[in-house]
């Protein structure tokens, strides 16, 4: 299914080496030419051979597999959701909703994956500006979500919320998060936020703190337009992420504009993959009594 597979890593972590050598020899055993990212290439570079023939602009990937955590997913998505290339996680982390095959998993794992036995998923991504003074002064694109928060004080933010330009509220709070499907089990979920099935086309924004208990999270279609309007007076308040990666500190009247990506991240799991049982086990939602 898959003759010419990427790898992308985590940086720093001791336990990535024997899982990329593990890979490899399992990748080179089928024959499939094997790229790798900058951190993979100091780790087992000497273990690959570069692949025959010029490369595409995307280095021709059919698929990429990420060693890491979720985290590592998050970058990876990041990286190449343009290329339009599939990804694959080995878990390293603690949680694992988006890695979820483990180094235990390889190589019988990879070998079903490579032989077609997989079911793939298609995660919406969001896509992000910040208007100042009606120029574009800074732009990001979001897996998990887009976040509008305080930084350098103990203080409230001024927020106001707008969809396809009608005004939903203001608030007095921490910031507000724009969550994908995807990252509703993660910020999101902390501030309070519901868990949306990763087959929605839908968003939730979720306040941070408000300082009104009646500020609830609210879940919209995805095809939705969301701008956040920055009411806080004194400059360099509050800043704007996506992520978990700064884009910018915001200012005094600036909008974030916060829209549906074109593009979508492909995920693969193992054949038989279970969202709930994901859920289960990394909430402790507990076992099935029948």
């Amino acid at each position: 299914m898959f003759n010419r597979v990427g790898m992308f890593a985590k940086k720093g972590d001791p336990q990535v080496k024997q899982t990329l050598e593990r890979l490899v020899a399992c990748l080179q055993g089928r024959g499939v030419d094997i790229l790798l990212d900058d951190t993979c290439a100091a780790l087992v570079g000497h273990l690959v051979a570069p692949p025959a023939g010029p490369p595409a602009a995307d280095g021709g990937r059919e698929l990429v597999i990420v060693v890491g955590g979720d985290g590592t997913m998050l970058s990876a998505a990041r990286n190449l959701f343009e290329f339009d290339v599939p990804l694959l996680g080995v878990n390293l982390g603690r949680l694992g909703f988006l890695a979820d095959l483990s180094p235990a998993d390889i190589p019988a794992g990879i070998e079903a994956i490579l032989d077609g036995r997989y079911t793939e998923e298609l995660r919406m991504f969001l896509r992000c500006e910040v208007v100042r003074n009606s120029e574009v002064v800074a732009t990001g694109n979001a897996f998990n979500e887009a976040v509008v928060q305080k930084c350098n004080t103990a203080r409230l933010i001024s927020l106001s919320t707008y969809i396809n330009g009608r005004f939903l509220h203001s608030q007095r709070s921490d910031g507000q998060i724009i969550a994908t499907p995807t990252g509703s089990t993660a910020y999101a979920l902390s501030g309070g936020g519901p868990i949306l099935h990763p087959a929605l086309d839908a968003v939730v924004i979720v306040p941070i703190c408000p300082h009104t208990l009646t500020q609830r999270p609210i879940a919209l279609a995805g095809d939705n337009r969301i701008e956040i309007l920055v009411n806080t007076r004194e400059p360099d308040r509050a800043e704007f992420t996506c992520d978990g990666e700064s884009i910018c500190t915001l200012q005094p009247g600036d909008r974030v504009h916060i829209v549906k990506h074109e593009r979508t991240v492909r995920l693969l799991h193992p054949a038989g993959h279970d969202h709930y049982a994901t859920l289960r086990a990394k909430l402790n939602w507990g076992t099935d009594p029948c």
